[in-house]
Parts: structure tokens; sequence; C-alpha cells
């Protein structure tokens, strides 16, 4: 048994009575005063959402992780199977399981919401018969999601190839994944989605709202250069939006566009500049520390300044937008 799977919640149940024992997991919750669902619909209703823990995820990290998957259940009611890897060096050869369920309140007072919870503890030897065993557990005829965290290998993770053919998408974090995990050959690239870029939605659209008061035109002519600095904690974030940045110049007719990205220890969280030949000027700092952003930009109509807030999504936002948008 690993140690994620003795810290996370749960009661451990044979692997061969997963369903019949959250069946009792809810009566029994049920008889005791506790919240439970009444009826069928109010459990896992929406989707099934595996997530896999890999060898270099700590106890710490993995209560982590659980947690946002919890708080992600409570906006999307979901039956959610955790995968958790015994160490290479184990003498086990069976998977273990564990149950957790837990309801709560939604919008309104007959609007209960559950979530169900197996955790899969598996030996290397098992590999083979893994997915077959994650098959069973998950709810019938709802839309599969598949988020591997802090994997080793994405060649390793290519394997698992039920998850990665069924899923309708798989969840990359590329601030903490291998270096080709955005370019491997995935069975079905298009459905891969990189949770970095999901979490700057927020700085995305306050960049994106800002620059639309301008004509695409005029953000572009007399452009010489655009750099991005940024602190070394958002490495990750800073490549994304320089993608973004540079596809949406692009977009407006900049020609040989190319963001410069540069990494500093101190300063604020980003700071864009945009360099022109002519009188026109466009700079913006996002320092995520302190919750605050900044921009000044003169497009030949005179100066402007704006204060603005910058944020990135909550793990379990980003969760939720990568997932469905």
């Amino acid at each position: 048994m690993s140690e994620i799977f003795k810290a996370l919640p749960g009661i451990e149940v044979p692997v061969s009575s997963i369903k019949h024992s959250l069946t009792r997991m809810w009566d029994e919750t049920a008889a005791s005063g506790g919240k439970a669902p009444t009826h069928d619909d109010s459990k896992a209703t929406q989707v099934n959402f595996v997530v896999q823990l890999g060898l270099q995820t700590t106890v710490e990290d993995a209560l982590e992780q659980f947690q946002t998957a919890v708080r992600f259940s409570r906006r999307y009611p979901c039956r959610v199977v955790v995968l958790c890897p015994m160490p290479d060096d184990t003498t086990e050869k069976e998977i273990r399981a564990k149950i957790y369920g837990e309801c709560h309140l939604g919008k309104s007072k007959g609007d209960t919401r559950c979530c169900e919870f197996v955790m899969l503890n598996y030996p290397f030897s098992a590999r083979p018969f893994l997915e077959d065993q994650v098959s069973i557990c998950l709810s019938t005829d709802l839309p599969l999601y598949y988020w591997p965290h802090r994997f080793i290998s994405s060649a390793r993770i290519s394997q698992f190839q039920y998850l990665l053919n069924r899923s309708k998408r798989v969840l990359l974090d590329s601030a903490i994944t291998p270096a080709d995990s955005l370019t491997f050959p995935w069975p079905k690239p298009e459905v891969v989605r990189d949770l970095a870029f999901a979490r700057l939605l927020p700085v995305r659209q306050t960049i994106g709202q800002f620059l639309s008061a301008y004509a695409p035109a005029k953000i572009v002519e007399g452009l010489r250069s655009v750099s991005l600095t940024h602190q070394p904690a958002v490495a990750a974030e800073a490549r994304v939006l320089s993608k973004w940045i540079q596809s949406r110049l692009v977009d407006c007719g900049g020609k040989d566009v190319v963001v410069e990205t540069r990494e500093r220890a101190e300063g604020v969280s980003f700071e864009l500049d945009f360099s022109y030949g002519n009188a026109q000027h466009f700079h913006w700092r996002g320092d995520l520390a302190h919750g605050s952003g900044h921009f000044e930009a003169d497009f030949g109509t005179g100066k402007t300044t704006l204060p603005t807030a910058v944020s990135l999504l909550t793990p379990e936002a980003a969760l939720g937008e990568a997932m469905f948008f």
C-alpha cells in the first residue's frame, strides 16, 4: 500500500464489491442522519473524472489535488476515480480500493449534489488490468475526462490507451509535466488541454478586452518588437501567454511577430511591452501577489491609463475551463 493511498480519506473495501460498497456507504450515511443522495440522479450525473497521481506526487500534493477534485465536484457532480501507483519496489500483487462520498446543497434547498470517489492503489504488475477495473468503476453513458498529474514520462502515460482514447478531454499541466507532454503524439491530440492555459483565462480576458477598444491594424502598425518578462514561478504561464499574444497579433495583421520572453527574479509577475517605430506604445504589468495590474497605452488617440485586477483561475475553476470550453 502506498503512503498516498493511506492518507486519502475513505473506507477500504474489496475491489470486487466497489459498487455494492458505495450503495451501502450512502445507506449507512442516511441512516445516521448524514447528507446522502435521495435518488440516483443526485449522484454522479454529469461526468466521469479519472485523476491519475504520478510517482512524483507527494502525500501533501495528493491531498491538495483530492480537495481540488472535491471542490470541482461541488459544481459538477461526478464520479471520480483516483489512481495511486504503488512504489516500484512493492511486493504487493493486488489492486486495493477505497471509497468516499459527500453531499452538499446546490443553488436551492432541494438541490442536493453528491460526489463519489473510488481510489485504486495498484502495483506495476497489475497495470495490464487497471483500465478494465477503471471502466467498471465509471458511471455508464457519461462523458469521461482524464487528468494525469505529475507523471514522469509521456511514453508511460501513452500506454493507458483506454483512458486516452475514450476521454472527451485529457488534461495536462505544462508547469509540471515532462517537456514533451504537449508535443507528444497522443492518440487524440485534439482533446489535450493545458491547465496552464486554462488558469490564464482572466489574464487573457483582461488584455484582450483592453486591446479590443482599438482597431487591429492600429495595434500592429509600426510594431517592432514585443517582450514579456515574468517571475520564475509563472514560467509555464508566461510561455503560454507569449504564444497567445503572438497568435492574436498575427490575427491583427502583424507579420513575423515574435514575442521575446525573459525571466527575472524581481518585479511583478508579468510585464508586457510593445515597442513601436512611431509614437505609439503599449505597456501592461500584472502582479498576482497583490491581485493588481496596470495598463498604459497610446495608439494615436491620446494616452490611456487603466488600473485593473489580475488573477489566475482557481485549480477547480481551471479544471472546468479546460474540460468544457
